[in-house]
């Protein structure tokens, strides 16, 4: 897993690039939106776009991460999720838990 960040203004943008399955990948998820919870930053967006797949281990670094910043006063997006990922989210009903845009800029303009 290869997590990239990018701040756009006050809105975290940390891309993932690979899959979304189980150790260490998740562990690293969760502590990338804690540091930027640590460090203040209460809007943050995960850019999917090159997550390939996802399981069940996955989806709950997704939900403790979302619960974390929902605790911090702060909020999640999901940007250009892809269509094996999607799939797996409307199974679950994650879809509607989860805020998702096509695209980062969309995700980041949602918080103004």
């Amino acid at each position: 897993m290869n997590i990239k960040e990018k701040m756009h203004g006050d809105v975290a943008v940390v891309s993932l690039k690979g899959n979304l399955m189980g150790e260490p990948d998740t562990t690293d998820v969760r502590q990338k939106v804690y540091s930027l919870l640590q460090d203040d930053v209460k809007k943050i967006v995960l850019d999917l776009g090159k997550v390939k797949w996802i399981n069940s281990s996955g989806l709950g670094a997704l939900i403790a991460a979302m619960t974390s910043v929902k605790n911090k006063g702060g909020e999640l997006r999901l940007a250009n999720v892809t269509e094996k990922v999607e799939s797996v989210f409307m199974i679950t009903q994650l879809i509607k838990v989860f805020k998702t845009y096509e695209t980062v800029d969309r995700a980041v303009a949602s918080f103004k």
